[in-house]
């Protein structure tokens, strides 16, 4: 009897071991999963995906009153704002200056769209909320310079002057597209729409008289200017 006790005492321990090591790998199972589907870097990733969203507007509000850029901007609207207004006063002379009434009337017809230029850039100005200043246009100056030079040298009434006059004028469409060109995609960055839309249409006009005056120097001028 007493042997029968002993193997019945000796056998429960081990069944209880087993017992024990079955459960513990079902404990372990059970806590596998708790990696929670490694959702840590999935919310990290939202987290950078919404930096990204809040960002990207950033330059896109038209709120970029006390940026570098921003004052960059308007200095340069300063600067064409003088090129027009001085422009506007060159254009007549360049009229008066002209042999033939194609060239004449080209003149005339882009004062009345470089004054409208002007009424626009104030309008810019207005949008920005910016005071509509003009400041020295080195460059313009330049061009409108050289032009009074060729009326100087060249004779009145031939057409070598006209040539030379739309030489002068096509450096000034040219500066302007440029600019106007450049002053756009800066608007377009800074998310300011109605100014983006004002100077596409001046940009759109500054093309249109450069193609007309290589149509007046290619239609005729510059082949009658050759054989003077």
């Amino acid at each position: 009897m007493a042997t029968t006790t002993k193997t019945s005492s000796a056998k429960k321990p081990a069944a209880e071991t087993a017992k024990t090591t079955t459960k513990a790998p079902a404990k372990t199972a059970s806590k596998t999963p708790a990696p929670a589907a490694t959702k840590a870097p999935a919310k990290s990733k939202a987290a950078a995906g919404s930096v990204d969203l809040s960002t990207k507007p950033t330059g896109k509000t038209g709120k970029m009153e006390d940026s570098e850029f921003h004052e960059f901007f308007v200095d340069e609207l300063k600067d064409i704002y003088w090129a027009e207004k001085h422009l506007a006063k060159a254009l007549p002379k360049f009229k008066k200056a002209a042999t033939s009434p194609e060239l004449a009337a080209a003149f005339e017809k882009h004062t009345e769209e470089t004054k409208r230029h002007i009424e626009t850039l104030d309008k810019v100005f207005e949008l920005l909320e910016e005071k509509a200043q003009a400041k020295k246009c080195d460059a313009m100056e330049g061009l409108l310079e050289e032009a009074d030079s060729i009326i100087e040298d060249t004779d009145s009434g031939t057409l070598v002057r006209d040539a030379g006059l739309i030489l002068a004028a096509q450096k000034v469409e040219h500066y302007e597209i440029a600019t106007y060109g450049t002053l756009r995609v800066f608007a377009e960055n800074m998310g300011h729409t109605e100014v983006v839309e004002l100077l596409s249409q001046t940009l759109e006009e500054e093309k249109a008289t450069d193609v007309a005056l290589t149509q007046i120097a290619e239609g005729f001028v510059n082949q009658q200017a050759a054989s003077e």
